[in-house]
C-alpha cells in the first residue's frame, strides 16, 4: 500500500491522503492569509471524508471541476455539513482565491454523494471501507481502508475519552442516569479494528485535558455569577460541534441562552440524525431551551443590553455575530467573554487573551469585560491518544495533523512504536 500525504502532515489544515493513487481521504484547506490547499492537484477514482470540518473538507467540491466525477463516500452529518460549510465559503469568498471551487460544482457534490453508516462495510477504488464512530463530531468517522494485503486505520479527528472526574467515576449524567463520558454531544471513540498501519492525529499529544466535569462546573458557576451581577455571557464556539455541546451544556445547568451564527442551522441539521449522536432527545430538548437569533430591527445589539447568554460564532472571533456581540459588551467589567476552544495564533480570539485587546472589522479595541478561556476540546488528548495507540503496538505509526508531530513519533518510537511523522509530499510503503 502506497500512502501519500498530499495535506495535514506535520501540520493541522489541509487533510489530505492518497491510498495506491487512487482512494483519496479528506480534501481540507487550512484558513489564514492566503488559505492553502493540499498540495498536488489529484483525480482519484473516489473519495472518502472522515467528518465535516473546515480542515478536512473544505476543498471537496474542487475535485468535481471539469468531467472529474469521483463518487465521495462519507456519513450523513458529514455530507450536509461539507455543502453548508461550502456555500458558506462561497458566499463569503466566490470568485476569489479563498475560494477554490464554483457553485456548479458545489451542486455536483449532491450528485455523486454517496452515504454510508457506522459499521456499513463498501467498496471505494476497488478498497474496502467501513467507518467508525470517532467520537469528534456528529458523523465523525475512523476509517478503514483494506487492499487485500494491507488494512490501514485513518483516525481522523477524533475523541477517546480521559480524565472526566475528579473522583473515579464521572459524575455527570444523562437524562437517563447514565454517567457520561467526555462530550455531551457524541460518544467517545471505543472502536479498535484491527490494522497494519495507522494515520493517527495528534492535535493534542503535549496536553492533559481538566476533568470534564470541573470544567463544565467552572463554566456554569461563572455563567450565573455573571448573570447574577448583572452583565452579559458572550460565548464565542465553533458552529460545527462546539455551539451543539455549549448549548447542551446550558441546558443541563439550567441556563437560558440565546444562539446565533451558521450554528443555528448546524444544530437543528443535527438534530434530524439522532442515531449519531449521544442523545437525540436531549439535543433536541437543549435547542429548544435556546432562542435563536434573527439579526433583524437590530436584534443583536438590544440582546447585548440584556442580562443574558449568547452562544455565537465564530470561535476564534474572526467573523460572525460575535462582531456585533463584542462591540456592545466589551465596555463593561461585569461582561464577560467565554472562549471556548482552542485559539490559533494570530486569530482574534488569540490576541484577546494574549493582549486584552480585540480587533474587529479593522479595528483594535481595548476589552474591560472579563476574559475567559475554557477548553471544551473534542480531541484526544495526550493520555487519550496513547491508550489508543497502545492497542497498535505491532502497527506502523503515521503521526500527522498536530504542530509537534515529529516529537511525538520520536516518543513513541523510544515507547517501542514503529512509529514516524511524515512530510508533505512523502510516500509511505507498507
Amino acid at each position: 500500500m502506497d500512502i501519500r500525504f498530499l495535506g495535514g502532515a506535520r501540520e493541522v489544515g489541509r487533510s489530505a491522503i492518497l491510498v495506491n493513487d487512487r482512494l483519496l481521504l479528506d480534501y481540507g484547506m487550512k484558513t489564514g492569509t492566503p488559505p492553502q490547499f493540499p498540495v498536488d492537484s489529484v483525480d482519484p477514482e473516489a473519495v472518502v471524508v472522515s467528518h465535516g470540518h473546515l480542515d478536512h473538507v473544505g476543498a471537496i467540491p474542487s475535485l468535481l471541476s471539469g468531467d472529474r466525477r469521483p463518487p465521495i463516500h462519507w456519513t450523513p452529518p458529514t455530507r450536509e455539513l461539507a455543502l453548508t460549510l461550502a456555500r458558506d465559503t462561497l458566499k463569503l469568498h466566490g470568485g476569489s482565491y479563498r475560494c477554490p471551487f464554483t457553485e456548479t460544482e458545489v451542486k455536483r457534490v449532491t450528485q455523486v454523494s454517496e452515504t454510508h453508516g457506522y459499521a456499513d462495510t463498501f467498496e471505494a477504488a476497488d478498497h474496502e471501507i467501513t467507518f467508525y464512530n470517532a467520537g469528534h463530531i456528529p458523523g465523525s468517522a475512523h476509517v478503514l481502508v483494506d487492499d487485500g494485503d494491507t488494512r490501514l486505520l485513518y483516525t481522523g479527528d477524533f475523541h477517546a475519552g480521559g480524565p472526566e472526574s475528579d473522583g473515579d467515576t464521572p459524575d455527570r449524567t444523562d437524562r437517563r442516569g447514565e454517567p457520561i463520558r467526555g462530550q455531551r454531544l457524541v460518544s467517545e471513540s471505543t472502536a479498535r479494528p484491527d490494522a497494519d498501519v495507522v494515520v493517527c492525529e495528534s492535535t493534542y499529544s503535549d496536553v492533559t485535558h481538566e476533568a470534564r466535569d470541573r470544567i463544565e462546573s467552572a463554566f456554569a458557576e461563572s455563567v450565573r455569577t455573571t448573570l447574577w451581577e448583572g452583565g452579559t455571557v458572550v460565548v464565542p464556539a465553533f458552529a460545527i460541534g462546539r455551539t451543539q455541546e455549549m448549548l447542551m451544556v446550558c441546558d443541563a445547568h439550567d441556563i437560558d441562552c440565546y444562539v446565533d451564527g451558521m450554528g443555528k442551522g448546524v444544530t437543528q441539521m443535527l438534530a434530524q440524525y439522532p442515531e449519531f449522536v449521544r442523545d437525540g432527545e436531549t439535543l433536541q430538548r437543549a435547542q429548544s431551551n435556546a432562542r435563536f437569533v434573527t439579526g433583524r430591527d437590530g436584534q443583536r445589539k438590544r440582546i447585548a443590553d440584556k442580562n443574558t447568554v449568547v452562544v455565537t460564532t465564530s470561535g476564534m472571533l474572526s467573523g460572525g455575530p460575535a462582531m456585533t456581540y463584542i462591540p456592545e459588551i466589551r465596555n463593561l467589567p461585569v461582561n464577560k467573554i467565554a472562549l471556548t476552544g482552542y485559539q490559533v495564533e494570530g486569530t482574534p480570539g488569540r490576541n484577546l487573551l494574549d493582549s486584552g485587546r480585540a480587533e474587529i472589522d479593522g479595528r483594535v479595541m481595548p476589552v474591560s469585560a472579563q476574559v475567559e478561556s475554557y477548553d471544551f476540546s473534542a480531541h484526544a488528548d495526550r493520555t487519550g491518544l496513547l491508550d489508543f495507540l497502545d492497542s497498535y503496538r505491532d502497527a506502523r505509526i503515521l503521526v500527522n495533523h498536530g504542530d509537534r508531530c515529529e516529537p511525538f513519533a520520536d516518543e513513541l518510537a523510544a515507547d517501542g512504536f514503529d512509529a514516524v511523522a511524515p512530510e508533505l509530499g512523502d510516500v509511505c510503503r507498507q
